[in-house]
């Protein structure tokens, strides 16, 4: 499909993307990705937009790559999408049968009428010939707007006086209900079933409503992280503040880079440096990472050539305005006519959201856990018509349906032998703080 080409030059980069962001609600269907700048070895563009859906797919996860590798193969060209954490039913032989108040379906992806990258002070419009007469006066009309900028100040999560009003969060598991079945889990590790499992808990309100855009700009100006996403698909919302990429494909380079460990910020620099090479030095995050990485390691083998996975980085630790995090890189390389569906399917769902070994512990999780994870803990990403792709984990998110007036969002953390359940549950309230505050904050 042949796409029109006009690139612009923008003063502030900034306020550009907040209009642009403001003027794509006008569309049913909506991805915007975003950087925030943060730097990165690895990044194709600092923002990118795709609005209104030309073609796309969306199903259950029966079949749902097949389903995926041939649309994508068909329509050679940019597709924007997700794919939820349940597709791992396609993948294995497994089930979700929990909770789901939110009724995303398990897969979806749409080729964009109107798509905008933005890489500096450079603003490219890549349209659809049907369209292609529509971007000056779209640019002009996106620069023309007036935006509303939150002002720093404003953005502190730290602060106490957090306002209730129509939103009351509640917990799918409450504490002590946690602690059982936290305990669970490490008797499971005790007796060898797993080393390592990622157990997940939902945060949820019902009968609420919330201006999305806002959420999520409030959101992601709190974390600033290198892989925030905003979709729209008619009434259904993920708003994303993701500091993880799930997976990357740059030729014939396949990139992972996995979070392990945590640690909170602190003001004092000097303390806070201090927490930081804690945390490179604590053995129970870094075995966490290691795991995960050698089951990175493991599901790259599956599509690479025979002595191509390496680790580039090993637990380095990446700061972000809340948290400290151990990352690190896994890559590969692959032979040219490897399908990129191929090496999507060989490696989902990420095993930073699952445990090791894989497949027991998606079993164990699936049982111990009470909500069907959905959106959460999938992926949101897309493909370029040279096949290359990029994919974000879906963390640090709220996921809001506006017909049902049910908003979630959920947190976990891996569950190694050396887990303290009251430590664990402690990091997950660290990892909910973000989304709880940008909730009852925003406009």
């Amino acid at each position: 499909m042949q796409r029109t080409t006009r690139t612009f030059s923008v003063d502030n980069t900034i306020e550009f993307k907040n209009n642009l962001l403001s003027w794509a609600q006008q569309f049913e269907t909506v991805i915007w990705l975003d950087s925030n700048n943060y730097h990165q070895k690895y990044s194709s563009f600092d923002g990118a937009l795709a609005a209104d859906d030309f073609t796309s797919i969306k199903t259950d996860y029966y079949n749902a790559f097949e389903k995926l590798k041939e649309y994508q193969t068909i329509t050679k060209d940019y597709i924007f999408g997700y794919i939820t954490y349940d597709v791992k039913n396609d993948v294995e032989q497994l089930t979700s049968k929990n909770f789901d108040g939110l009724d995303f379906a398990d897969l979806y992806f749409f080729q964009p009428k109107k798509l905008v990258f933005i890489k500096g002070n450079s603003v490219e419009f890549q349209y659809l010939r049907m369209v292609d007469d529509e971007i000056e006066s779209d640019f002009d009309e996106i620069s023309k707007m007036s935006s509303t900028l939150y002002k720093k100040q404003d953005l502190d999560c730290d602060q106490t006086d957090i306002k209730e009003e129509n939103i009351k969060i509640k917990l799918r598991i409450h504490k002590d209900e946690y602690h059982a079945k936290v305990t669970e889990v490490l008797e499971h590790i005790k007796r060898g079933d797993i080393y390592e499992a990622n157990f997940c808990q939902e945060f949820y309100a019902e009968n609420a409503t919330i201006n999305p855009i806002e959420v999520y700009k409030h959101l992601n100006q709190i974390s600033e992280p290198p892989f925030a996403s905003f979709l729209k698909l008619d009434n259904q919302y993920a708003l994303c503040a993701s500091p993880e990429r799930y997976i990357k494909k740059e030729g014939t380079k396949i990139i992972s880079q996995p979070i392990k460990g945590t640690a909170k910020r602190l003001v004092s620099e000097f303390d806070d440096a201090q927490l930081a090479l804690d945390l490179t030095r604590d053995e129970k995050e870094r075995a966490e990472n290691v795991m995960i990485v050698d089951l990175v390691r493991n599901d790259l083998s599956k599509t690479a050539k025979i002595g191509s996975v390496k680790v580039e980085e090993l637990c380095k630790v990446y700061s972000f305005k809340q948290v400290h995090q151990l990352i690190s890189t896994v890559v590969s390389e692959v032979e040219e006519n490897t399908h990129p569906i191929d090496v999507l399917q060989s490696t989902f769902p990420m095993g930073s959201m699952t445990g090791a070994p894989k497949v027991s512990a998606m079993k164990i999780i699936e049982d111990l856990e009470e909500t069907k994870r959905g959106l959460y803990s999938g992926t949101i990403g897309y493909f370029t018509p040279e096949n290359d792709f990029d994919f974000n984990v879906i963390i640090r998110s709220i996921l809001y349906n506006e017909d049902k007036k049910y908003i979630s969002y959920s947190v976990g953390g891996a569950i190694t032998a050396q887990s303290v359940v009251e430590k664990e549950y402690e990091e997950c309230l660290l990892k909910a703080k973000a989304m709880k505050f940008a909730l009852l904050n925003s406009k």
